[in-house]
Protein backbone atom coordinates (compact mmCIF):
# COMPACT_ATOMS: atom_id res chain seq x y z
CA UNK A 1 0.00 0.00 0.00
CA UNK A 2 1.70 3.19 -1.17
CA UNK A 3 0.53 6.39 0.52
CA UNK A 4 -0.77 7.13 4.01
CA UNK A 5 -3.50 9.62 3.14
CA UNK A 6 -7.19 8.80 3.48
CA UNK A 7 -7.26 6.75 0.28
CA UNK A 8 -4.30 4.64 1.37
CA UNK A 9 -5.46 4.31 4.96
CA UNK A 10 -8.97 3.22 4.01
CA UNK A 11 -7.48 0.72 1.54
CA UNK A 12 -5.09 -0.64 4.15
CA UNK A 13 -7.74 -1.01 6.85
CA UNK A 14 -10.21 -2.70 4.49
CA UNK A 15 -7.58 -5.10 3.15
CA UNK A 16 -6.31 -5.96 6.62
CA UNK A 17 -9.86 -6.72 7.73
CA UNK A 18 -10.14 -9.04 4.72
CA UNK A 19 -7.32 -11.21 6.04
CA UNK A 20 -4.40 -9.97 3.95
CA UNK A 21 -1.05 -8.95 5.41
CA UNK A 22 -0.59 -5.27 4.57
CA UNK A 23 2.59 -3.21 4.36
CA UNK A 24 1.75 0.50 4.27
CA UNK A 25 4.48 2.79 2.92
CA UNK A 26 4.31 6.53 3.65
CA UNK A 27 7.15 8.90 2.76
CA UNK A 28 6.24 11.48 5.42
CA UNK A 29 6.86 11.04 9.16
CA UNK A 30 3.11 10.97 9.87
CA UNK A 31 -0.14 9.55 8.52
CA UNK A 32 -3.04 11.48 7.05
CA UNK A 33 -1.61 12.98 3.86
CA UNK A 34 -3.15 16.38 3.15
CA UNK A 35 -5.71 15.85 5.93
CA UNK A 36 -3.29 15.80 8.85
CA UNK A 37 -1.73 18.08 11.47
CA UNK A 38 1.74 18.83 12.71
CA UNK A 39 3.46 20.56 15.59
CA UNK A 40 5.00 24.04 15.35
CA UNK A 41 8.36 24.76 17.00
CA UNK A 42 6.59 26.34 20.01
CA UNK A 43 4.51 23.19 20.61
CA UNK A 44 1.23 24.35 19.04
CA UNK A 45 -0.44 21.73 16.90
CA UNK A 46 -2.07 22.93 13.68
CA UNK A 47 -4.08 21.17 11.02
CA UNK A 48 -2.61 21.32 7.53
CA UNK A 49 -6.00 22.75 6.58
CA UNK A 50 -9.30 22.43 8.38
CA UNK A 51 -11.18 19.45 6.99
CA UNK A 52 -14.86 18.86 7.65
CA UNK A 53 -17.29 16.13 6.78
CA UNK A 54 -21.01 16.22 6.07
CA UNK A 55 -23.84 13.93 7.07
CA UNK A 56 -24.04 12.66 3.49
CA UNK A 57 -20.44 11.36 3.59
CA UNK A 58 -21.38 7.78 4.44
CA UNK A 59 -18.10 6.12 3.50
CA UNK A 60 -15.99 8.55 5.50
CA UNK A 61 -18.26 7.91 8.49
CA UNK A 62 -17.79 4.16 8.01
CA UNK A 63 -14.01 4.57 7.90
CA UNK A 64 -13.98 6.65 11.10
CA UNK A 65 -16.05 3.95 12.76
CA UNK A 66 -13.68 1.19 11.70
CA UNK A 67 -10.64 2.99 13.16
CA UNK A 68 -12.32 4.17 16.37
CA UNK A 69 -12.41 7.85 15.41
CA UNK A 70 -16.17 8.36 15.09
CA UNK A 71 -16.39 9.76 18.63
CA UNK A 72 -13.85 12.45 17.76
CA UNK A 73 -16.17 14.10 15.20
CA UNK A 74 -18.77 16.61 16.44
CA UNK A 75 -21.76 17.30 14.22
CA UNK A 76 -23.55 20.63 14.02
CA UNK A 77 -27.09 21.03 12.71
CA UNK A 78 -27.00 24.82 12.58
CA UNK A 79 -24.90 26.65 9.97
CA UNK A 80 -23.70 30.16 10.82
CA UNK A 81 -23.18 32.93 8.26
CA UNK A 82 -21.92 36.52 8.55
CA UNK A 83 -22.22 39.19 5.84
CA UNK A 84 -19.91 42.13 5.16
CA UNK A 85 -21.57 44.17 7.92
CA UNK A 86 -21.23 41.38 10.44
CA UNK A 87 -24.96 40.52 10.47
CA UNK A 88 -25.62 36.88 11.33
CA UNK A 89 -27.89 34.42 9.58
CA UNK A 90 -28.39 30.73 10.23
CA UNK A 91 -29.69 27.77 8.27
CA UNK A 92 -30.97 24.59 9.88
CA UNK A 93 -33.47 21.82 9.30
CA UNK A 94 -37.07 22.07 10.46
CA UNK A 95 -39.04 19.04 11.61
CA UNK A 96 -42.24 20.65 10.31
CA UNK A 97 -41.47 20.17 6.61
CA UNK A 98 -40.32 17.11 4.65
CA UNK A 99 -37.22 17.17 2.41
CA UNK A 100 -36.52 19.06 0.22
CA UNK A 101 -38.51 21.75 2.07
CA UNK A 102 -37.01 21.16 5.51
CA UNK A 103 -34.71 24.20 5.37
CA UNK A 104 -37.29 26.60 3.95
CA UNK A 105 -38.22 28.33 7.25
CA UNK A 106 -34.67 29.36 8.15
CA UNK A 107 -33.91 30.18 4.52
CA UNK A 108 -36.82 32.67 4.45
CA UNK A 109 -35.14 34.67 7.22
CA UNK A 110 -31.66 34.62 5.68
CA UNK A 111 -30.97 38.36 5.93
CA UNK A 112 -28.13 38.57 3.39
CA UNK A 113 -30.42 37.58 0.50
CA UNK A 114 -33.12 39.70 -1.14
CA UNK A 115 -36.56 38.37 -2.00
CA UNK A 116 -35.49 38.15 -5.66
CA UNK A 117 -32.40 36.16 -4.63
CA UNK A 118 -34.51 33.74 -2.61
CA UNK A 119 -37.12 33.27 -5.33
CA UNK A 120 -34.42 32.38 -7.85
CA UNK A 121 -32.67 30.00 -5.46
CA UNK A 122 -35.93 28.27 -4.56
CA UNK A 123 -36.72 27.77 -8.25
CA UNK A 124 -33.31 26.24 -8.96
CA UNK A 125 -33.39 24.02 -5.88
CA UNK A 126 -36.83 22.74 -6.78
CA UNK A 127 -35.58 21.95 -10.29
CA UNK A 128 -32.74 19.88 -8.80
CA UNK A 129 -35.07 18.03 -6.44
CA UNK A 130 -37.82 17.29 -8.95
CA UNK A 131 -35.19 15.90 -11.33
CA UNK A 132 -33.94 13.53 -8.65
CA UNK A 133 -30.60 15.33 -8.56
CA UNK A 134 -30.02 15.04 -12.31
CA UNK A 135 -31.44 17.99 -14.27
CA UNK A 136 -31.28 17.55 -18.05
CA UNK A 137 -28.63 18.97 -20.39
CA UNK A 138 -25.80 19.47 -17.90
CA UNK A 139 -23.07 17.40 -19.62
CA UNK A 140 -20.01 19.57 -20.18
CA UNK A 141 -21.69 22.60 -18.62
CA UNK A 142 -20.06 24.67 -15.87
CA UNK A 143 -21.93 25.40 -12.67
CA UNK A 144 -21.93 29.10 -13.46
CA UNK A 145 -23.48 28.44 -16.88
CA UNK A 146 -26.21 26.33 -15.31
CA UNK A 147 -26.98 29.00 -12.70
CA UNK A 148 -27.22 31.62 -15.43
CA UNK A 149 -29.62 29.36 -17.33
CA UNK A 150 -31.68 29.20 -14.15
CA UNK A 151 -31.74 33.02 -14.11
CA UNK A 152 -30.04 33.37 -10.75
CA UNK A 153 -29.41 36.90 -9.54
CA UNK A 154 -25.89 38.15 -8.92
CA UNK A 155 -26.62 38.23 -5.19
CA UNK A 156 -27.83 34.62 -5.21
CA UNK A 157 -24.73 33.45 -7.06
CA UNK A 158 -22.23 35.35 -4.90
CA UNK A 159 -23.92 35.03 -1.51
CA UNK A 160 -25.32 31.53 -1.73
CA UNK A 161 -24.20 29.23 -4.54
CA UNK A 162 -20.58 30.39 -4.59
CA UNK A 163 -20.27 30.43 -0.81
CA UNK A 164 -21.28 26.78 -0.54
CA UNK A 165 -19.70 25.33 -3.65
CA UNK A 166 -16.26 26.94 -3.71
CA UNK A 167 -15.69 25.61 -0.20
CA UNK A 168 -17.09 22.17 -1.02
CA UNK A 169 -15.35 21.70 -4.37
CA UNK A 170 -12.26 23.94 -4.08
CA UNK A 171 -12.93 25.61 -7.41
CA UNK A 172 -14.62 28.66 -8.88
CA UNK A 173 -18.09 28.18 -10.36
CA UNK A 174 -16.94 28.88 -13.91
CA UNK A 175 -14.39 26.05 -13.64
CA UNK A 176 -16.69 23.52 -11.93
CA UNK A 177 -18.67 20.80 -13.69
CA UNK A 178 -22.35 21.53 -13.03
CA UNK A 179 -22.96 17.89 -12.18
CA UNK A 180 -20.72 18.14 -9.13
CA UNK A 181 -22.27 21.36 -7.90
CA UNK A 182 -25.78 20.00 -8.31
CA UNK A 183 -24.83 16.76 -6.53
CA UNK A 184 -23.61 18.75 -3.51
CA UNK A 185 -27.01 20.37 -3.08
CA UNK A 186 -28.96 17.22 -3.89
CA UNK A 187 -27.14 14.92 -1.46
CA UNK A 188 -26.30 17.43 1.27
CA UNK A 189 -29.21 19.88 1.34
CA UNK A 190 -32.21 18.43 -0.47
CA UNK A 191 -32.28 14.64 -0.28
CA UNK A 192 -32.52 14.12 3.48
CA UNK A 193 -32.72 16.00 6.78
CA UNK A 194 -29.23 15.14 7.97
CA UNK A 195 -27.12 15.28 4.82
CA UNK A 196 -26.06 18.90 5.40
CA UNK A 197 -24.90 18.49 9.01
CA UNK A 198 -21.29 19.62 9.40
CA UNK A 199 -18.93 17.28 11.19
CA UNK A 200 -15.74 18.82 12.59
CA UNK A 201 -12.93 16.94 14.36
CA UNK A 202 -12.67 17.81 18.05
CA UNK A 203 -8.97 16.88 18.01
CA UNK A 204 -6.03 17.72 15.73
CA UNK A 205 -6.40 15.78 12.49
CA UNK A 206 -3.41 13.53 13.16
CA UNK A 207 -5.22 12.15 16.22
CA UNK A 208 -7.83 10.56 13.94
CA UNK A 209 -5.42 8.08 12.38
CA UNK A 210 -3.74 6.20 15.20
CA UNK A 211 -6.51 3.62 14.95
CA UNK A 212 -5.39 2.94 11.37
CA UNK A 213 -1.98 1.82 12.57
CA UNK A 214 -3.61 -0.38 15.20
CA UNK A 215 -6.00 -1.88 12.63
CA UNK A 216 -3.15 -2.79 10.26
CA UNK A 217 -0.58 -3.94 12.79
CA UNK A 218 -3.20 -5.82 14.81
CA UNK A 219 -3.80 -8.02 11.76
CA UNK A 220 -0.09 -8.78 11.35
CA UNK A 221 0.63 -5.90 8.97
CA UNK A 222 3.23 -3.16 9.05
CA UNK A 223 3.19 0.65 8.81
CA UNK A 224 6.44 2.20 7.58
CA UNK A 225 6.89 5.96 7.84
CA UNK A 226 9.64 7.87 5.99
CA UNK A 227 9.47 5.10 3.40
CA UNK A 228 9.10 6.85 0.06
CA UNK A 229 8.68 4.89 -3.18
CA UNK A 230 10.81 5.80 -6.17
CA UNK A 231 9.51 3.31 -8.73
CA UNK A 232 6.60 0.94 -9.24
CA UNK A 233 7.74 -1.98 -11.40
CA UNK A 234 5.32 -3.39 -13.96
CA UNK A 235 6.40 -6.38 -16.08
CA UNK A 236 4.22 -7.98 -18.74
CA UNK A 237 1.10 -6.23 -17.44
CA UNK A 238 1.66 -7.55 -13.93
CA UNK A 239 2.79 -5.84 -10.72
CA UNK A 240 6.39 -6.86 -10.01
CA UNK A 241 7.43 -4.81 -6.97
CA UNK A 242 8.53 -1.36 -5.83
CA UNK A 243 11.89 0.35 -5.46
CA UNK A 244 12.11 2.52 -2.35
CA UNK A 245 13.94 5.83 -2.24
CA UNK A 246 16.76 4.20 -0.29
CA UNK A 247 17.31 1.80 -3.20
CA UNK A 248 15.85 -1.30 -1.53
CA UNK A 249 13.24 -3.43 -3.30
CA UNK A 250 9.97 -4.74 -1.93
CA UNK A 251 7.84 -7.42 -3.56
CA UNK A 252 4.23 -8.39 -2.86
CA UNK A 253 1.30 -10.17 -4.44
CA UNK A 254 -0.48 -6.90 -5.12
CA UNK A 255 -0.09 -3.15 -4.80
CA UNK A 256 -2.46 -0.22 -4.28
CA UNK A 257 -0.97 3.15 -5.25
CA UNK A 258 -2.79 5.80 -3.23
CA UNK A 259 -0.69 8.86 -4.06
CA UNK A 260 -1.42 12.13 -5.91
CA UNK A 261 -1.95 11.65 -9.62
CA UNK A 262 1.26 13.42 -10.62
CA UNK A 263 3.25 11.29 -8.17
CA UNK A 264 1.71 8.13 -9.64
CA UNK A 265 2.88 9.14 -13.12
CA UNK A 266 6.43 9.63 -11.84
CA UNK A 267 6.51 6.21 -10.15
CA UNK A 268 4.95 4.15 -12.95
CA UNK A 269 6.52 3.25 -16.32
CA UNK A 270 6.61 6.33 -18.55
CA UNK A 271 4.71 4.54 -21.31
CA UNK A 272 1.55 4.48 -19.19
CA UNK A 273 1.37 8.27 -19.23
CA UNK A 274 2.04 8.72 -22.95
CA UNK A 275 -0.64 9.69 -25.43
CA UNK A 276 -2.00 6.18 -25.90
CA UNK A 277 -1.11 4.97 -22.44
CA UNK A 278 -3.69 3.80 -19.90
CA UNK A 279 -3.05 6.84 -17.70
CA UNK A 280 -2.62 9.50 -20.39
CA UNK A 281 -5.68 11.34 -19.07
CA UNK A 282 -3.90 12.14 -15.81
CA UNK A 283 -1.80 14.73 -17.62
CA UNK A 284 -5.01 16.64 -18.31
CA UNK A 285 -5.97 16.97 -14.64
CA UNK A 286 -5.42 20.43 -13.21
CA UNK A 287 -5.15 21.35 -9.56
CA UNK A 288 -6.63 23.98 -7.25
CA UNK A 289 -5.06 25.66 -4.19
CA UNK A 290 -6.27 26.00 -0.61
CA UNK A 291 -4.86 28.41 1.97
CA UNK A 292 -5.19 28.01 5.72
CA UNK A 293 -4.47 30.87 8.13
CA UNK A 294 -3.97 30.22 11.84
CA UNK A 295 -4.34 33.06 14.35
CA UNK A 296 -3.90 33.14 18.11
CA UNK A 297 -5.45 36.08 19.97
CA UNK A 298 -4.83 37.03 23.60
CA UNK A 299 -8.57 37.21 24.35
CA UNK A 300 -11.82 35.59 23.27
CA UNK A 301 -13.13 37.18 20.07
CA UNK A 302 -15.69 34.66 18.75
CA UNK A 303 -18.58 32.73 20.28
CA UNK A 304 -19.80 30.52 17.41
CA UNK A 305 -18.06 27.19 16.69
CA UNK A 306 -17.58 28.32 13.07
CA UNK A 307 -18.68 31.04 10.68
CA UNK A 308 -19.13 31.12 6.92
CA UNK A 309 -18.25 34.55 5.58
CA UNK A 310 -20.12 36.29 2.76
CA UNK A 311 -18.56 38.98 0.53
CA UNK A 312 -15.04 38.25 1.75
CA UNK A 313 -11.95 36.46 0.52
CA UNK A 314 -12.01 34.40 3.73
CA UNK A 315 -14.69 31.73 3.46
CA UNK A 316 -14.66 29.92 6.82
CA UNK A 317 -13.56 30.80 10.33
CA UNK A 318 -13.24 27.91 12.78
CA UNK A 319 -13.18 28.53 16.51
CA UNK A 320 -10.55 25.91 17.31
CA UNK A 321 -10.49 26.70 21.02
CA UNK A 322 -14.20 25.93 21.29
CA UNK A 323 -14.07 22.97 18.91
CA UNK A 324 -11.32 21.37 20.97
CA UNK A 325 -13.03 22.10 24.29
CA UNK A 326 -13.62 18.94 26.31
CA UNK A 327 -10.71 17.08 24.74
CA UNK A 328 -7.95 19.04 26.45
CA UNK A 329 -7.08 16.31 28.92
CA UNK A 330 -7.37 13.37 26.62
CA UNK A 331 -11.14 12.93 26.78
CA UNK A 332 -12.93 10.97 24.06
CA UNK A 333 -9.68 9.36 23.01
CA UNK A 334 -7.78 12.59 22.34
CA UNK A 335 -4.29 13.33 23.53
CA UNK A 336 -3.51 16.54 25.46
CA UNK A 337 -3.39 19.60 23.22
CA UNK A 338 -0.69 21.38 25.22
CA UNK A 339 -0.34 24.97 24.05
CA UNK A 340 -3.97 25.19 22.95
CA UNK A 341 -5.30 24.11 26.32
CA UNK A 342 -3.15 26.69 28.06
CA UNK A 343 -4.54 29.45 25.84
CA UNK A 344 -8.09 28.28 26.48
CA UNK A 345 -7.60 28.45 30.25
CA UNK A 346 -6.03 31.91 30.03
CA UNK A 347 -8.88 33.37 27.96
CA UNK A 348 -7.02 33.46 24.65
CA UNK A 349 -8.45 32.07 21.44
CA UNK A 350 -7.17 30.15 18.44
CA UNK A 351 -8.96 30.61 15.09
CA UNK A 352 -8.32 28.89 11.80
CA UNK A 353 -9.39 30.56 8.54
CA UNK A 354 -9.81 28.70 5.25
CA UNK A 355 -9.80 30.04 1.69
CA UNK A 356 -10.50 27.48 -1.05
CA UNK A 357 -9.62 28.06 -4.73
CA UNK A 358 -7.17 30.65 -3.37
CA UNK A 359 -5.47 31.45 -6.67
CA UNK A 360 -5.08 35.14 -5.82
CA UNK A 361 -3.27 34.33 -2.57
CA UNK A 362 -0.64 32.01 -4.04
CA UNK A 363 1.77 34.85 -5.01
CA UNK A 364 1.12 36.89 -1.86
CA UNK A 365 3.49 36.91 1.07
CA UNK A 366 2.66 35.43 4.44
CA UNK A 367 2.28 38.88 5.99
CA UNK A 368 0.05 40.16 3.20
CA UNK A 369 -2.32 37.23 3.74
CA UNK A 370 -2.35 37.71 7.51
CA UNK A 371 -3.08 41.43 7.12
CA UNK A 372 -5.92 40.71 4.67
CA UNK A 373 -7.50 38.16 7.00
CA UNK A 374 -7.12 40.47 10.00
CA UNK A 375 -9.02 43.23 8.15
CA UNK A 376 -11.77 40.82 7.16
CA UNK A 377 -12.12 39.46 10.67
CA UNK A 378 -12.63 43.02 11.91
CA UNK A 379 -15.80 43.17 9.77
CA UNK A 380 -17.44 40.10 11.28
CA UNK A 381 -15.70 39.84 14.67
CA UNK A 382 -15.38 43.41 15.97
CA UNK A 383 -13.59 42.19 19.10
CA UNK A 384 -10.52 41.42 16.96
CA UNK A 385 -9.96 45.12 16.37
CA UNK A 386 -8.73 45.80 19.89
CA UNK A 387 -6.98 42.59 20.88
CA UNK A 388 -3.43 41.42 20.45
CA UNK A 389 -2.61 38.95 17.73
CA UNK A 390 -0.02 36.91 19.55
CA UNK A 391 1.08 34.86 16.57
CA UNK A 392 -0.09 33.68 13.17
CA UNK A 393 0.98 31.26 10.49
CA UNK A 394 -0.07 30.59 6.89
CA UNK A 395 -0.18 27.20 5.16
CA UNK A 396 -0.55 27.15 1.39
CA UNK A 397 -1.46 23.95 -0.44
CA UNK A 398 -0.86 25.07 -4.02
CA UNK A 399 -1.93 21.70 -5.47
CA UNK A 400 -4.48 20.78 -2.84
CA UNK A 401 -7.07 19.02 -5.00
CA UNK A 402 -7.76 18.20 -8.62
CA UNK A 403 -9.93 20.77 -10.35
CA UNK A 404 -13.47 19.49 -11.06
CA UNK A 405 -13.62 21.12 -14.49
CA UNK A 406 -16.49 20.38 -16.89
CA UNK A 407 -15.91 16.98 -18.47
CA UNK A 408 -13.06 16.06 -16.11
CA UNK A 409 -14.43 12.58 -15.46
CA UNK A 410 -13.20 11.36 -18.85
CA UNK A 411 -9.64 11.83 -17.57
CA UNK A 412 -10.12 10.03 -14.23
CA UNK A 413 -9.05 6.37 -14.31
CA UNK A 414 -10.84 3.49 -12.65
CA UNK A 415 -9.21 1.76 -9.68
CA UNK A 416 -8.36 -1.23 -11.88
CA UNK A 417 -6.41 -0.41 -15.07
CA UNK A 418 -5.72 -3.82 -16.59
CA UNK A 419 -2.51 -4.60 -14.71
CA UNK A 420 -2.62 -7.85 -12.73
CA UNK A 421 -2.15 -7.16 -9.03
CA UNK A 422 -2.04 -3.38 -9.36
CA UNK A 423 -4.75 -0.88 -8.34
CA UNK A 424 -5.18 2.86 -7.96
CA UNK A 425 -6.77 4.81 -5.11
CA UNK A 426 -7.13 8.54 -4.59
CA UNK A 427 -9.85 11.15 -4.79
CA UNK A 428 -8.71 11.78 -8.39
CA UNK A 429 -9.72 8.28 -9.51
CA UNK A 430 -13.22 7.53 -10.80
CA UNK A 431 -15.36 7.60 -7.67
CA UNK A 432 -18.45 9.55 -8.73
CA UNK A 433 -17.42 12.23 -6.22
CA UNK A 434 -15.19 15.30 -6.50
CA UNK A 435 -11.96 15.82 -4.53
CA UNK A 436 -13.23 15.30 -0.99
CA UNK A 437 -12.36 13.09 1.98
CA UNK A 438 -15.47 11.06 1.13
CA UNK A 439 -14.16 10.62 -2.42
CA UNK A 440 -10.78 9.48 -1.11
CA UNK A 441 -12.31 6.82 1.14
CA UNK A 442 -14.65 5.68 -1.63
CA UNK A 443 -11.62 5.20 -3.88
CA UNK A 444 -9.90 3.11 -1.22
CA UNK A 445 -12.91 0.87 -0.75
CA UNK A 446 -13.40 0.49 -4.52
CA UNK A 447 -9.73 -0.43 -4.97
CA UNK A 448 -9.98 -3.18 -2.35
CA UNK A 449 -13.22 -4.52 -3.81
CA UNK A 450 -11.45 -4.78 -7.19
CA UNK A 451 -8.43 -6.46 -5.57
CA UNK A 452 -10.54 -8.99 -3.68
CA UNK A 453 -12.45 -9.86 -6.86
CA UNK A 454 -9.21 -10.38 -8.76
CA UNK A 455 -7.99 -12.72 -6.03
CA UNK A 456 -11.24 -14.71 -6.05
CA UNK A 457 -12.42 -13.45 -2.66
CA UNK A 458 -15.13 -10.86 -3.45
CA UNK A 459 -16.06 -8.47 -0.66
CA UNK A 460 -18.12 -5.32 -0.19
CA UNK A 461 -16.95 -2.18 1.56
CA UNK A 462 -18.56 0.70 -0.35
CA UNK A 463 -21.42 2.17 1.66
CA UNK A 464 -24.73 3.33 0.14
CA UNK A 465 -25.70 6.99 0.13
CA UNK A 466 -28.05 8.32 2.77
CA UNK A 467 -31.61 7.23 2.00
CA UNK A 468 -33.73 9.93 0.47
CA UNK A 469 -36.66 11.23 2.50
CA UNK A 470 -39.99 12.96 2.00
CA UNK A 471 -40.75 14.31 -1.45
CA UNK A 472 -37.11 13.80 -2.42
CA UNK A 473 -37.59 10.05 -2.03
CA UNK A 474 -40.55 10.15 -4.40
CA UNK A 475 -38.70 12.24 -6.99
CA UNK A 476 -35.55 10.12 -6.74
CA UNK A 477 -37.69 7.04 -7.31
CA UNK A 478 -39.25 8.56 -10.42
CA UNK A 479 -35.80 9.33 -11.78
CA UNK A 480 -34.69 5.72 -11.35
CA UNK A 481 -37.72 4.37 -13.18
CA UNK A 482 -37.43 6.71 -16.18
CA UNK A 483 -36.16 5.02 -19.39
CA UNK A 484 -32.60 5.94 -20.35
Amino acid sequence: MIGGGLAGLSSAVALAESGFRVVLLEKRPHLGGRATSYTLPDGSEVDNCQHVTLGCCTNLADFYRRVGAAGKIRFYGKLYFADAKGRRSTIESSALFPPPLHMAPSFLFFSALTLADKNGIAHAMLSIARAGGSPPAIDGVSMLEWLQRMKQTRGAIERFWRVVLVSALDEELARTDARYGIEVFWKAFLGSRSGYRVGIPSVPLADLYEGCRVAVEGKGGEVRLRAGVREIRIQQDRFAGVILEDGSELTADACVAAVPHDAALEMLPASMGLERGSLAGLRQLKTSPITGVHMWFDRTVMQEPFLTLLDHTTQWVFNKTLLYAGNETGGAGARPIGKLSQESRSGGQYLQLVISASYDLVPKSRQEIIDLCRRELADVLPATRDVKLEKATVIKEVNATFSPEPGVDRFRPAQEIGVKGFFLAGDWTRTGWPATMEGAVRSGYLAIEALLTQFGRPGNFLQPDLPFEGLSKIWAGRKRTQPS
